[in-house]
């Protein structure tokens, strides 16, 4: 162990080199500690973010933060109307989203098609009835809207189109020809819609543009009331209904309520969480995984450049260093001072990089997520993982510091004075 004379003659040599070290090279340093601190979380994050946006846009644009799934071994969710009505008086509730849902075909063009022996220009798709004004809250599907406009109260025979069943936002045509997807339509694209054997010619009102991974990229919507008739339903036994609960209501705790109040006995209730598709954690940790790799290549490269600015730092004052240790100044004090100066680049490094990345980067990338093609990726950097992070730069850091000082130190002390080998 240090004993505490060598750490404060340490300590007051340390800040006498780093007052007379040139600002242009210290600043170097910390800059070169911001960018390894960055890397150190941020590419982590931004990789765990890609994930993390898939399962926000599940959350914002399907589940809600609860979600009420048909049971499978029903067809649909017994005594729904009850369920809304138990669903209104609740204090925690914010917006409700019933909806329908049904398979069925979409098909184009089939007016213009001349030799029917050419394969129509059609494609499967899942088609959801939604309350037009609840689904709007809960989603905002308006927002998506790429080309024409969202459903206006009592719209009949309109349907919204996801972009993945549309040729020219799809990953189909040339790169992908087993996928079917509809050519040539656009709002105002009169089309005809097959569920259960029945047909019903209805008009393109708008495209949904969004991520593929998005799970309005591949729905066809309809209001509710319409694809009730066309499913030959006489009952308002709903498929699904997401619900957005008002700020700081925890969703666990709503479900345990729910499945307390009976409503479990008709219908799956699930938190947003438990709704996401599987698949999606396994990816996260992947990629979590990734992250870290290629952080610690960054450590690994910042750990060596220290440890060449420290070693040319002590070579070049080999003969002070020497000096010292002729008038009385342990070597083990000398290495404590470049402990100090490289815990010193570190910390101011690593301060400046929490100040961006909680200050700037993460509220601003959470407001204007990265638009990808598979994802609106955030940034995802939680305190109990950063401080880690911190912990293990800045150690790396010292012992970085601390190993060329101790291989100069140890030469001979004459050998330094006399700048001999």
């Amino acid at each position: 162990m240090f004993s505490l004379l060598n750490i404060r003659v340490g300590w007051f040599l340390a800040w006498r080199q780093v007052r007379r070290t040139s600002r242009w090279t210290t600043s170097l340093i910390v800059f070169v500690m911001l960018l390894t601190f960055l890397n150190l979380v941020a590419v982590s994050g931004l990789l765990v973010g890609i994930v993390d946006g898939i399962s926000n846009l599940y959350r914002q644009q399907e589940t809600g933060d609860v979600i009420l799934k048909t049971p499978v071994s029903k067809n649909y969710i017994e005594h729904s109307s009850d369920i809304l009505a138990f669903l209104k008086t609740l204090p925690q509730v914010k917006n409700i989203a019933p909806r329908y849902v049904s398979s069925g075909m979409i098909e184009a063009n089939y007016k213009t098609r001349t030799d029917y022996t050419d394969k129509p220009n059609e494609t499967a798709a899942v088609i959801v009835g939604v309350d037009i004004e609840g689904e709007q809250a809960l989603a905002g599907v308006a927002s998506y809207i790429g080309e024409g406009s969202y459903f206006a109260p009592g719209d009949y025979d309109q349907i919204i189109i996801g972009s993945q069943l549309v040729d020219r936002y799809a990953f189909g045509g040339d790169i992908f020809p087993n996928i079917s997807v509809l050519r040539n339509v656009y709002p105002g694209t009169k089309v005809r819609v097959t569920i259960n054997g029945q047909t019903r010619e209805m008009t393109v009102k708008g495209i949904i543009v969004t991520t593929a991974n998005s799970p309005l990229a591949a729905k066809v919507l309809i209001p509710g009331y319409e694809l009730r008739q066309l499913m030959g339903r006489d009952d308002f036994n709903l498929s699904q209904i997401a619900i957005d609960l008002n700020p700081g209501t925890d969703p666990g705790a709503f479900t345990s309520l729910l499945k307390r109040s009976g409503v479990g006995a008709d219908a799956d209730v699930l938190t947003y969480t438990e709704a996401i598709p599987n698949g999606v954690d396994e990816v996260r940790r992947t990629f979590q995984q990734i992250g870290t790799a290629i952080s610690s290549v960054g450590l690994v490269v910042a750990s060596i450049t220290i440890f060449i600015v420290i070693f040319i730092n002590a070579l070049t004052r080999r003969k002070f260093i020497g000096i010292l240790k002729a008038i009385g100044i342990s070597g083990e004090a000398i290495e404590i001072a470049y402990m100090f100066q490289s815990f010193f680049y570190a910390a101011v490094g690593s301060a400046i990089g929490l100040a961006i990345l909680y200050g700037f980067l993460v509220p601003y990338i959470s407001a204007h997520p990265i638009v990808l093609p598979i994802s609106h990726a955030i940034l995802v950097a939680p305190i109990a993982e950063t401080i880690p992070r911190v912990i293990l730069l800045v150690v790396a850091t010292v012992i970085a510091g601390y190993l060329p000082a101790r291989m100069i130190v140890r030469k001979n002390t004459l050998d330094s004075i006399l700048g001999r080998e």
